[in-house]
């Protein structure tokens, strides 16, 4: 920090000499790597003896030396210095990502209250509510993840299509219109055909009420929150057997993960979270609002909390498990009803072949295996263990 500027010059060009001793000696004759060496040990020598006019002399020598070393050498500009910095680190990232470490965001609510999906909150009936100001929308995006729209009609439209336009880590809905225009919300398509303005409109026009929006009608006005942006632990399932109770990720192939109506569509996704809730040879039963596995109620303290039906800290109780297309609200007789399946454990036909149980906290809500049916060893990709954002969520730090 304190270094004077001559040396700080100095001592970069020793470095930019080596590194081009270290990039380009297979095609550097022998007596011009020697030569390369013997300058920057002269230039080492004048920084150490603090002469100055020494550095100057010996830097010009290891610059030209190196510059006509190779035929048609340049030294590369601070622009292209820069560029292969960012393409490593770049590089670096991705190597990481495919074999060590995934983000992941969640875009449903099925791991309510545990871990948060993206949510839509309208404030279509408020007439004077505004979005916030600058600084307050930068802080609760920074710290809430929170995204505030205010989109209005601005004529009659009529929705033709809605479609999933998400990529990487952003979840988007594309509505659109008979016109040829569209409008993008900042949500996976289930989320966002259950804003009510955009779910009235499509009931009107399922009745052939049109126009779906009229000039000035709002659209969605409101805000979105973000859904927890978890890291995935790519390498611990190479090395130990998944564990109940533990949340997971897994990806969808040979997975027929569409479900009924009356649920968060999952269809076209390509990995999952979940609970896990039963490994190879476990028997599982559904005896609403509790788990069995092998004949017990389930003891994982994870399990057993959403079973508990109390609030988490914030407030928002678990739901207990409910058979498929079950809810606690229904009569007794239905409830009764136990759901129950065996996982396959076949060790002859390999570890690809054994089966996972995954079952959403929010089990009302959730298409999970008992919809879908098992989650095969292929498809596991590892345990999520670090949510690293929104910070205020509740959830910040080590997954549990």
């Amino acid at each position: 920090m304190f270094k004077p500027r001559w040396k700080k010059e100095a001592q970069l060009l020793l470095k930019g000499a080596k590194k081009f001793l270290h990039y380009k000696r297979d095609l550097l004759a022998p007596d011009r790597v020697a030569e390369i060496e013997s300058r920057r040990v002269d230039l080492k020598a004048a920084i150490r003896a603090k002469d100055l006019d020494a550095v100057k002399e010996c830097s010009k020598q290891v610059r030209n030396t190196c510059e006509k070393s190779l035929a048609h050498y340049r030294q590369p500009t601070w622009l292209q210095e820069n560029v292969e910095v960012y393409w490593v680190a770049i590089v670096v990232a991705l190597g990481i990502r495919a074999y060590f470490l995934q983000p992941f965001r969640i875009p449903t609510g099925s791991m309510q209250p545990s871990l948060n999906g993206i949510v839509a909150t309208s404030k279509h009936e408020e007439a004077d509510w505004e979005k916030p100001w600058f600084g307050k929308r930068v802080a609760d995006f920074v710290l809430s993840g929170r995204s505030y729209e205010n989109v209005i009609a601005k004529k009659d439209l009529n929705i033709r299509d809605m479609k999933d336009a998400s990529f990487f880590l952003f979840s988007r809905t594309k509505i659109f219109f008979d016109d040829g225009s569209h409008v993008v919300i900042g949500s996976p398509l289930n989320e966002a055909a259950s804003i009510d303005t955009i779910s009235q409109a499509l009931e009107r026009g399922k009745r052939g009420i049109r126009p779906h929006f009229k000039e000035g009608d709002p659209i969605f006005k409101g805000y979105l929150t973000s859904g927890d942006l978890v890291l995935v632990d790519k390498v611990s399932y190479h090395f130990r057997q998944p564990k109940r109770g533990e949340s997971f990720v897994f990806d969808t192939r040979d997975i027929k993960t569409g479900g009924p109506a009356s649920l968060s569509s999952q269809d076209g996704g390509t990995h999952y979270i979940k609970r896990l809730a039963g490994v190879p040879g476990d028997e599982i039963q559904i005896k609403q609002p509790d788990l069995w596995i092998n004949g017990t109620i389930a003891q994982e303290p994870t399990l057993q909390r959403v079973m508990a039906m109390k609030p988490d800290a914030k407030g928002t109780p678990y739901t207990g498990y409910t058979n498929p297309l079950g809810s606690l609200k229904q009569p007794s007789a239905f409830r009764d009803r136990s759901f129950s399946v065996k996982l396959e454990d076949d060790p002859e036909e390999g570890n690809n072949y054994r089966e996972f149980f995954a079952l959403g906290d929010n089990s009302p809500s959730s298409l999970d295996s008992r919809y879908w049916g098992s989650v095969k060893q292929y498809n596991l990709v590892g345990p999520a263990f670090l949510s690293l954002w929104p910070f205020t969520s509740g959830h910040w730090g080590l997954i549990k």
